[in-house]
């Protein structure tokens, strides 16, 4: 368990905390470039195992950066899953993102479309298995999106990640969880992995304020297949929000109550 006087967040930013977060985006920023390039030469021509081993590779120089820069550390608790399945996560800020890229075997996420036209970061996403979605085309994306999965199944789909609020979010704040991933799951007849966090708490959804502490990045018991679509969705809720706020709580944040869902 996570020491709560370790995690507690502190109250103040001083102008060292605007420097220290400079030169950590300044970092981070000419690790990208140094790991894309590297990855293009000497690892994407394997395919998906190179652009695995580049995402891997890379997120654990960041997260290794954000320890040194920050003062930041993080803790995974539960157990892992390994082979096929939907993985449905809080999504809080990009904390959270290179801590599942890094340490799941085999990871890809469900992302906008408009990030495979990225140069570099698009070619990686493509190779690496993410799955596109256009979602200004409405109920034709989701079958779009259901062919894909189902496609990518025959070739080893790995452990798909869908951030059911569609978007990052505060500490504290309530979304109504998409039904695309409940969707998948009655489809595909995967097992769907929740995932809690208060990582938002230490790097915030717009990137700032960073606080030094350890986020926690929690895997719950795997929802069975078998379930209705409706049936998953509001499991899936109620457990990752459940779960989030209990973390939340032991880091010194306590979520607001009653709060309608956006």
């Amino acid at each position: 368990m996570t020491d709560p006087a370790k995690s507690r967040l502190p109250g103040k930013i001083t102008w060292f905390s605007y420097v220290r977060a400079a030169v950590f985006y300044i970092h981070i920023s000419l690790a990208t470039l140094f790991f894309g390039i590297w990855g293009l030469i000497f690892q994407l021509p394997r395919g998906r195992v190179g652009a695995h081993r580049v995402a891997s590779v890379w997120s654990g120089h960041l997260l290794s950066a954000a320890r040194f820069y920050l003062g930041l550390r993080y803790e995974l608790r539960g157990e892992m899953p390994t082979g096929d399945c939907l993985v449905g996560a809080k999504h809080q800020s990009f904390f959270d993102i290179l801590i599942l890229t890094h340490h799941m075997p085999n990871r890809t996420f469900i992302m906008k479309k408009q990030i495979m036209n990225v140069p570099i970061m698009g070619w990686y996403a493509l190779q690496a298995g993410c799955i596109p979605i256009d979602r200004s085309r409405g109920s034709e994306a989701m079958k779009v999106m259901l062919d894909g999965v189902r496609k990518a199944q025959k070739e080893g789909l790995g452990q798909l990640i869908i951030y059911p609020e569609g978007t990052r979010t505060h500490p504290g704040e309530k979304r109504r969880y998409k039904q695309g991933i409940g969707v998948i799951a009655d489809a595909t007849g995967l097992p769907v992995y929740p995932v809690a966090t208060n990582v938002g708490l230490f790097w915030s959804k717009r990137g700032w304020p960073f606080h030094s502490g350890v986020g926690v990045v929690e895997f719950l018991p795997p929802i069975p297949a078998g379930l209705s679509a409706p049936e998953v969705l509001a499991e899936l809720q109620q457990r990752v929000e459940t779960h989030s706020d209990a973390l939340m709580a032991e880091a010194g944040f306590v979520a607001p109550q009653g709060e309608p869902a956006a």
